[in-house]
């Protein structure tokens, strides 16, 4: 479990394909906070739950099976690239953003990025089905990252980001057409799987 409060951001060293089971292995340089993991810890990278397989010197792997290659952006990453890290919540934390499981939902398309003074508003077109259990006001995670939803257009949304989050995430380094992870409120899935078809 996790709150989407993005504690940093790794570089990642290399993608790979994986001998063993896995699709494909990613290593990423976590810095500060690699410290405290061991092998079998949780990582939410840009917003997917994985597992790290593998500790050495401040680099972490984590091994991928095709699902998540499928559903998330992770396999369009390559070695040099940012991503937002974020470990597992521990019992008594506090909660600041909201509950993201790391089970990205599909992924969305940057369709428009408006600069405004105090804001950056962005627009993204989701995948398919991805808007039923979204409400404006409510929570969404955008790689990783817990925001409120302002706007809802039929399959487009608008989030707007503060000058903070633009700069501790990759968000503040996402351009037109790039692709993110998404993963919808578990709450507002919840409720959308009761309602009637």
């Amino acid at each position: 479990m996790f709150t989407g409060i993005v504690e940093g951001m790794g570089r990642v060293r290399s993608v790979s394909k994986s001998k063993r089971g896995a699709d494909t292995i990613m290593r990423v340089s976590l810095g500060r906070l690699g410290r405290s993991l061991k092998r079998g810890d949780s990582v939410c990278i840009n917003g997917a739950c994985l597992t790290v397989t593998k500790l050495s010197k401040g680099e972490a792997e984590f091994e991928m099976v095709a699902e998540t290659i499928r559903r998330t952006n992770l396999g369009k990453v390559k070695a040099g690239d940012k991503v937002n890290i974020e470990r597992s919540m521990k019992v008594g934390d506090r909660l600041e953003g909201h509950f993201v499981l790391g089970h990205v939902d599909g992924t969305g398309i940057i369709e428009d990025i408006q600069k405004l003074p105090s804001e950056t508003k962005l627009w993204i077109k989701l995948d398919k089905g991805l808007a039923g259990s979204l409400v404006s006001k409510g929570s969404i995670a955008v790689d990783g990252v817990s925001l409120t939803l302002v706007d809802i257009d039929g399959d487009r949304v608008s989030v707007s980001l503060i000058p903070h989050t633009l700069s501790v995430t990759t968000l503040g380094l996402r351009r037109k057409g790039d692709r993110v992870n998404i993963e919808t409120d578990i709450l507002g899935k919840y409720v959308a799987s009761n309602l009637p078809k």
